[in-house]
């Protein structure tokens, strides 16, 4: 099992890749618990002077006004906790649990939420023995901290609620029981600190960012298929060419499609055809697929830079001084987020005409609809229309989340982000262009059993196809495709595709 070192150290998204793969271990620096103990400490001291902070002797949002006695203070979190447990939906799958508990345990690292090392312990015990709060997936707009997701998660904390442990959705108290684990009492600022913070759309991001990274790896392989198959120009592809657009993106698509076609002898079979231009969603691949990997990039930027940030209010910023800042917006998220729904969008609607051409036929070689006996057979007519109603679906879902806002607390929090949603979204686009990508390989898959079986394909199309002939029936007329599918999208999330692809040749 992986252990990660929390420390102050930067670290990018892929730091927390070992988490959706299974359960970690996590252990702190010597300087992350020096920071914990130091800002505790500082919050004592001015809770001992009676210095007015919010959340810890006030109400909250609207309500923080109303001043709190030291007598209610730690009933005053629990009261927060409980009643901010209110979400709503299916629960967020394990990795990103285990991922939203480590970016609460990275905020505290750094030193300025004034929480005790017991409750910091607590977290590090519940990662360290897999027991994963049950967190709804829907209730939070971004703002004010993800309220509602991190209140069942410190609902789990304090032993109320339920957790996923060995396999299993039970009660948090019998997982504690079972673990040998206390609940957390909570004392003053903890119930606030647990619930303030971007750290579900922060999860969110990263997620998306690792799944994304190699769907637009992917989306190159089914480009260059699909350029093989239709017999169009490799020369458009060549570095020279792309040396005169400063677009790394652009620059890092085209080399991975020259690459992959090369040795190709479906490519050089129709090199003197005299054909002039392809479609724009074959010629122009580099330069939408690359604008695609340029905006990730932006993306994840922005995304890194909130992983490293402290997300907490109020602010324990010495032994002097606590501030309610708005360090729990997820604006920057939002943003990112919505950058990348328009980019996978973007990857599926060019499959889906990359798919779309095929269904005209291609010269004499390749019938209409890829199919073997037009007229008779409806070839991959239907499979064409699912992608295209995916790729008509992706359209609406891309619409930015972060634009909307609706004031919530009384008007308190007047402007917020709605960056989870802009999360949630951006995976139903993310499966939707792993289908869309799917079917653009099988549908080139059937042209090549049509029109160049005999030949061999590139260095990087050959063991594309070679998954696509052993997991769909080309010898077989029409038949049902959703299984097939279903099985090469399935092959495409998981990352098995891209890895036969790449035991050939390096992608970028």
């Amino acid at each position: 099992m992986e252990t990660l070192l929390v420390s102050t150290k930067k670290i990018n998204y892929r730091y927390f890749e070992p988490l959706f793969k299974g359960p970690v271990k996590v252990s702190l620096t010597k300087s992350a618990e020096k920071n914990i103990q130091r800002s505790y400490q500082d919050l004592s001291t001015l809770l001992d002077s009676e210095t007015t902070i919010y959340g810890v002797n006030t109400g909250f949002g609207n309500l923080s006004h109303i001043p709190i006695n030291a007598s209610d203070q730690n009933q005053l979190q629990i009261n927060l906790v409980k009643s901010h447990a209110s979400g709503l939906g299916e629960p967020i799958e394990l990795g990103t649990v285990r991922t939203i508990l480590l970016l609460k345990l990275m905020t505290y690292a750094k030193g300025y939420s004034g929480v005790r090392p017991i409750l910091v312990n607590k977290i590090i015990q519940f990662i360290n023995k897999d027991i994963l709060p049950v967190i709804p997936r829907k209730g939070s707009v971004g703002a004010s901290g993800d309220l509602a997701p991190l209140g069942h998660m410190a609902l789990s904390l304090i032993g109320e609620g339920k957790v996923f442990y060995e396999g299993r959705m039970v009660a948090t108290k019998t997982a504690l029981k079972k673990a040998r684990i206390k609940p957390l009492k909570l004392g003053p600022k903890e119930g606030i600190s647990l619930i303030n913070g971007t750290q579900v759309s922060t999860a969110f991001s990263i997620k998306a960012c690792l799944k994304g990274e190699d769907l637009l790896k992917t989306a190159d392989i089914a480009g260059a298929l699909s350029v093989e198959n239709s017999f169009s120009s490799r020369e458009v592809f060549r570095r020279d060419v792309h040396q005169l657009k400063d677009h790394p993106g652009q620059r890092a698509s085209a080399e991975n499609i020259f690459k992959m076609l090369r040795g190709s002898e479906i490519v050089r079979s129709h090199s003197n055809c005299g054909k002039v231009q392809d479609p724009y969603s074959f010629r122009c691949i580099p330069h939408i697929h690359g604008a695609c990997r340029d905006s990730f990039q932006h993306a994840v930027t922005m995304i890194d830079h909130e992983i490293n940030s402290v997300s907490d209010n109020p602010l324990v910023m010495d032994g002097r001084t606590v501030l309610s800042s708005g360090h729990f917006h997820a604006e920057h998220i939002a943003q990112a987020l919505d950058f990348l729904a328009i980019a996978f969008a973007e990857i599926g609607a060019i499959s889906e005409r990359r798919t779309h051409y095929f269904m005209k036929g291609i010269d004499s070689v390749i019938p209409p609809f890829v199919a073997k006996e037009p007229g008779l057979e409806s070839g991959y007519m239907i499979a064409h229309v699912t992608a295209t109603a995916l790729a008509s679906e992706n359209k609406t879902l891309s619409h930015p989340a972060s634009v909307d806002s609706l004031p919530t607390s009384g008007g308190q929090e007047d402007q917020v982000s709605m960056a989870p949603w802009a999360g949630n979204k951006l995976f139903e686009i993310q499966s939707n262009v792993s289908s869309i990508l799917a079917i653009e390989l099988i549908v080139a898959g059937a042209a090549n059993a049509i029109g160049s079986r005999t030949l061999s394909a590139g260095k990087g199309t050959l063991p594309a196809l070679k998954i696509l002939n052993d997991h769909c029936d080309y010898d077989k007329g029409d038949r049902p495709l959703s299984s097939e599918i279903q099985k090469i999208t399935e092959l495409i999330i998981s990352g098995h595709l891209l890895a036969m692809v790449t035991k050939s040749l390096r992608l970028e």
